[in-house]
């Protein structure tokens, strides 16, 4: 079958386009998945970066939905023939972080997804990214990772799903937890930071200021739902504008850079939130002096997976999108061959692409 193997990362790192992986399983509490579509996302750039950790050789891709085409023994929520997308972070329901409310911090998967390597070309084993392996023809993915999906949602659409929509949007509506009538400042307007404009935009903030370096992506903010776009050099003056000096209500970081979370926090007024959404480098340190940190009274939310119960929201998503509220084929600016993933990876890269996805022969 054909999939995209990363074999070394690195700043230049290229994937390797194969046609001759072998996948095993499902084994035990496992289901085998034919993908459909795939998204192209900054987690899966910074992996061949290297920035985001992974078990090498690996076929990457996180971000995808697809067909249920065997289950493995014990299996019993999905079933061949279901339409499922993937989630990189499957909740088991019986750790003290599910207990506890908590899901998309359920640690179960983790082992799988750095020590199960089920691909396989000539005598090589090859893993999974985050125990996905979403760029092949088909995976193999833990039972609680497959979340069914109504058949009626195309399958570009449910990928979407699977990761930067409930990351951005989860970010507004479960972690913020954004108020009618209150200011947001998004950094960042790629697919996450698009989504969390939209997130805010559904939770009915009265404004929304989306910030990017590259003004092509202006156009497509205000069209999500932001009320106003800029520069990050213009920022400071609409902050001046916008909110008399005082700072947003609510500022959230979709970039995964210290510097940005910086200007998030800068951003956001006396009391206010600041929301970290984007995934960076763990040698990227972030820090604020302690007087700061106490008498401004703001609060830091790390913004994990969009602090979402995925099974919940892939179903709040879908009702949303069924009522014209939630805009998952806008999000999408190209449908790719799996041929072109190496030009899909250098124009997200280079900022000329918003979410691309990899359309698998059916």
């Amino acid at each position: 079958m054909r999939g995209a193997v990363l074999h070394t990362p690195g700043g230049d790192a290229k994937l390797d386009l194969r046609d001759d992986l072998v996948l095993a399983g499902p084994d035990a509490g496992e289901v085998r998945i034919r993908i459909r579509a795939a998204g192209v996302c900054h987690s899966d750039v910074s992996a061949i970066a290297g920035i985001l950790p992974t078990s090498v050789p690996a076929v990457l891709g996180h971000e995808a939905a697809g067909e249920v085409v065997e289950v493995g023994a014990g299996v019993t929520t999905v079933a061949p023939g279901d339409h499922v997308l993937i989630s990189f972070v499957p909740a088991c329901r019986h750790c003290p972080d599910c207990l506890g409310g908590q899901p998309y911090l359920c640690m179960s998967g983790i082992g799988d997804a750095f020590g199960k390597a089920p691909f396989k070309y000539g005598e090589t084993d090859v893993f999974r990214m985050a125990g996905c392996g979403a760029w092949a023809e088909e995976t193999v993915v833990p039972e609680s990772a497959a979340i069914k999906v109504d058949p009626d949602v195309p399958f570009d659409l449910a990928a979407m799903m699977s990761c930067g929509i409930t990351t951005g949007v989860g970010a507004a509506l479960n972690t913020a937890k954004v108020e009618p009538g209150s200011s947001v400042v998004v950094i960042g307007a790629g697919g996450v930071g698009l989504a969390v404009v939209q997130g805010a935009r559904i939770a009915g903030a009265a404004t929304i200021v989306a910030v990017d370096p590259l003004e092509a992506k202006h156009e497509t903010a205000l069209r999500f739902g932001a009320t106003h776009a800029t520069t990050p050099d213009g920022l400071a003056a609409l902050q001046a504008e916008l909110t008399a000096g005082r700072g947003f209500d609510y500022a959230f970081e979709a970039v995964g850079r210290s510097a940005t979370l910086t200007a998030a926090w800068d951003a956001t007024r006396r009391g206010g939130d600041v929301v970290l959404v984007g995934a960076g480098a763990v040698d990227d340190q972030w820090s604020v002096d302690m007087f700061s940190l106490l008498f401004l009274g703001k609060n830091v939310l790390s913004s994990m997976y969009g602090t979402a119960d995925i099974e919940r929201d892939t179903r709040r998503w879908t009702d949303l999108w069924r009522r014209d509220r939630l805009d998952l084929a806008g999000v999408i600016s190209d449908r790719i061959a799996f041929e072109d993933l190496n030009d899909a990876v250098a124009a997200l890269k280079n900022g000329t692409a918003l979410r691309q996805v990899v359309m698998f022969d059916s």
